[in-house]
């Protein structure tokens, strides 16, 4: 590590104007910890969201679910009312690295973040959640743009996320053995709008399957799904997956999702 200076504001306000002064905002802190112990980041001052009360909480909005950006991995899994409204999304977040992670790490930092092979990525946009911000909301198909890039602009601090209780839903992860980070993790949700599928994992970001919507959408079955071809082209291919492997696991993890939700 290296000298810096560090702000734990307790009030928004505070940690907005911090941030605003160029201070980092330091979340649940599971990746940029990390990145900075091995001197791949380097910022001169944190501003840590740990004491700004208003970011934390779970709450019910109309059919929405309303979920605070510093509220923790390990809470969103064992709420009840998020186990009532949306159980998959409990799940996906019970599963979510170790236990050590499930305790530290935010729904808003690793949004923020965007690892392309987090799992609440592909929660967010297989449900069509907005995204707030203490500036706007932001609809999910707008917030993921690439490869650890989001719509935030600088300085933006992301205050809840606002999830719309699906009919059905289901999220099957592949899990990479040593990170437990997602080889290729499937969110799927029937919604009043139709089927969503968010595919995370698989490519240099969380994208969602317009092949696989639109033959879900005909016929809700894991024949229809089976039936969808994926294309590897365009998909990650490293030492722990090839391209076709991961175009696989797409399918056979979408068809699982289907499984599920009519089960």
């Amino acid at each position: 590590m290296y000298a810096f200076t560090l702000d734990r504001p307790s009030a928004l306000d505070a940690a907005v104007a911090a941030a605003a002064g160029g201070g980092q905002i330091l979340a649940g802190g599971q990746t940029l910890l990390p990145s900075m112990k091995m001197r791949l980041s380097q910022p001169g001052h944190l501003v840590d969201l740990g004491g700004v009360k208003e970011l934390v909480g779970i709450a019910q909005s109309g059919d929405a679910l309303v979920i605070g950006a510093m509220t923790r991995h390990m809470d969103v899994a064992s709420n009840p009312l998020v186990n009532a409204m949306i159980p998959a999304l409990a799940h996906l977040a019970g599963h979510i690295g170790d236990r050590q992670v499930r305790a530290m790490g935010t729904i808003g930092g690793s949004l923020a973040n965007n690892d392309p092979a987090a799992c609440y990525p592909s929660a967010v946009l297989g449900l069509g959640a907005s995204v707030h911000t203490n500036k706007r909301r932001i609809d999910a198909d707008d917030f993921f743009q690439g490869m650890f890039t989001t719509a935030l602009e600088a300085g933006e601090i992301i205050t809840a996320v606002s999830f719309p209780q699906p009919k059905k839903a289901a999220y099957m992860k592949f899990v990479q053995p040593a990170s437990r980070f997602s080889l290729v993790g499937v969110f799927l949700a029937q919604t009043a709008a139709g089927v969503r599928v968010a595919v995370t994992g698989a490519g240099s970001g969380v994208f969602r399957h317009k092949g696989l919507e639109d033959a879900l959408n005909k016929s809700f079955t894991v024949a229809s799904a089976a039936a969808v071809h994926i294309d590897a082209s365009d998909l990650n291919a490293d030492i722990h997956a090839s391209a076709a492997y991961r175009a696989n696991l797409i399918s056979v993890q979408t068809q699982r999702a289907v499984a599920q939700c009519l089960g």
